[in-house]
């Protein structure tokens, strides 16, 4: 901001105070993704919370992708059981979006206690009115389940951990998680140790060879085969 004041000839811009102070490092990015073990964990977990709307807000998270504070002030009628969307008015790009609805997305949605004349999704019980903090809840409940390092911000990536895994492009993984480039992707692109086996493996199938079959055999001292 001080760099493009002092462009535009501003007042009291012409010294920028920051001059020289050194950035964080754009890379230096904290990565959580959830394992299939942990997840069940973290359900029992959460299923056994008092807060009960606790496990409906961590399913939905993982499922669909979308950020806490999205889910936490969602309404009923933002969502299309027909159509199998979730519109959300505003994000954090300032822009809506559609958000598209598993089939174990709808049975969560479906299984939600309502309120009558309440409004939202997942509100707080005694004042249906969107939480301001589940902070305790779910900090109390990820040590349950014995991981008290995962953030809940780490569900939207365990959930772009999952699409990459299942085989989908960054572009989906963009589109679900309503970002306006796929490079913003990236970070979430995780790939699990099995998803890259498959894939060098069936890499090399498609050379039609066997290669160690068809290496020649080697005369004089060698190492022995590992």
């Amino acid at each position: 901001m001080m760099r493009m004041a002092k462009r535009w000839g501003l007042p009291g811009a012409e010294v920028n105070p920051l001059e020289g102070v050194k950035q964080k490092d754009p890379e230096n990015r904290i990565e959580r993704f959830l394992t299939a073990a942990e997840t069940q964990r973290l359900k029992e977990a959460v299923e056994e919370s008092p807060n009960f709307m606790l496990r409906y807000i961590v399913a939905l998270l993982l499922l669909t992708g979308c950020r806490k504070r999205e889910l936490l002030d969602a309404k009923w009628d933002e969502v299309s059981f027909d159509r199998k969307t979730w519109r959300i008015p505003t994000t954090k790009t300032g822009k809506p979006r559609h958000v598209p609805l598993s089939d174990d997305a709808i049975n969560v949605l479906k299984s939600i206690p309502r309120f009558d004349t309440c409004p939202y999704i997942v509100p707080n019980p005694d004042t249906l009115k969107p939480f301001t903090s589940v902070y305790n809840a779910w900090d109390n409940a990820r040590r349950r389940a014995g991981l008290p390092d995962v953030r809940m911000h780490d569900l939207r990536h365990s959930a772009a951990s999952n699409l990459v895994n299942s085989g989908q492009s960054l572009y989906v993984v963009a589109k679900v998680l309503g970002h306006a480039q796929v490079r913003t992707s990236e970070r979430y692109a995780h790939l699990s140790d099995d998803t890259l086996l498959h894939a060098v493996n069936a890499a090399s199938q498609v050379t039609g060879t066997i290669w160690a079959e068809a290496m020649p055999e080697v005369k004089g001292p060698v190492l022995p085969a590992m």
